[in-house]
């Protein structure tokens, strides 16, 4: 893992570094596909070649998010395509919701398998 990224994590302080730390490792462990890499100065997950999800903390909020790739979606004549989020804020007090977490990395995954199969990206 990059220094930078690395940073990231260790410049938290606690309980929200531990929670980060757990999170990632949750968020890796669901397919040996996905990776991640500091990206618009957050920790930013990928499946294969598509964003997948996100971890922010913004104003000591930790933020784990999910991402539908703007690649996925139909072109609107004259507008841009923008990536879609969906956030789940995550208290560092209590127990992470792994497996909420879990189901939507895999709905999300299984919505990118299923648009190559079509041939789309």
């Amino acid at each position: 893992m990059n220094r930078e990224l690395e940073n990231y994590y260790l410049k938290q302080p606690e309980p929200i570094q531990g929670c980060l730390l757990a999170l990632r490792s949750i968020i890796l462990s669901v397919d040996k596909r996905i990776s991640h890499r500091r990206a618009y100065q957050i920790p930013v997950f990928y499946y294969e070649d598509k964003k997948l999800a996100f971890l922010w903390v913004n104003r000591k909020k930790l933020l784990f998010g999910i991402i539908t790739d703007k690649s996925l979606m139909e072109p609107a004549e004259g507008a841009r395509r923008k990536n879609k989020y969906e956030m789940i804020e995550v208290d560092p007090e209590q127990d992470i919701p792994e497996g909420d977490i879990k189901k939507k990395l895999r709905r999300q995954m299984k919505i990118y398998d299923d648009f190559r199969r079509k041939g789309k990206a």
